[in-house]
């Protein structure tokens, strides 16, 4: 039962949804931190900072904050990390074994130990309406990153995504292999 009013995402088309408290919710997905619930019939995704509306603790921000700043390198590490952990609702695969990040640059910002970050990410379909909810997910797990203060993740179609962009992980998970 959700314990209170909680905005949530329909999946797959992506609008944003109240899902009113006392609503029983199966929980499908949990993964990355969000959770792909259905209500009612309908599937819908929650944003991990409203865990507490299923009865989870809610997800923290994780920053470093006082820690030695990092090296562009280092930081691009946690970049790829941080993205691992972005899921498709409806796949129980991470983003990067989907192969759809095809580039992540990490750029310094001179005078300081601070970076811009850019992505260039697809999606399986064009036409997939969780695409900007997935986007944003990326970009805010991003800016969790204590030394990255501004970060882009920007959708490209060229080339087109294909199955033989799944990792083996991703394929043994999907029973591909």
């Amino acid at each position: 039962m959700l314990t209170r009013n909680v905005t949530a995402s329909v999946v797959p088309v992506g609008t944003p949804i109240t899902l009113n408290a006392g609503a029983e919710a199966r929980i499908t997905q949990a993964l990355g931190g969000s959770y792909t619930v259905v209500v009612g019939g309908n599937m819908y995704r929650i944003e991990g900072k409203d865990a507490d509306a299923l009865g989870f603790e809610a997800e923290s921000t994780d920053r470093r904050d006082g820690a030695t700043p990092r090296a562009a390198a280092e930081v691009e590490a946690e970049v790829w990390s941080r993205l691992k952990t972005c899921y498709d609702p409806e796949i129980p695969v991470n983003i990067v074994d989907l192969g759809l990040v095809y580039s992540v640059g990490v750029n310094a910002f001179a005078g300081d130990a601070t970076y811009r970050v850019d992505v260039k990410m697809t999606l399986t379909a064009p036409g997939c309406g969780m695409g900007p909810v997935i986007q944003q997910e990326a970009q805010t797990k991003i800016l969790g990153i204590e030394e990255v203060t501004e970060a882009e993740v920007e959708l490209v179609w060229d080339p087109p995504w294909n199955q033989g962009m799944l990792s083996e992980a991703a394929k043994l998970e999907l029973g591909l292999m």
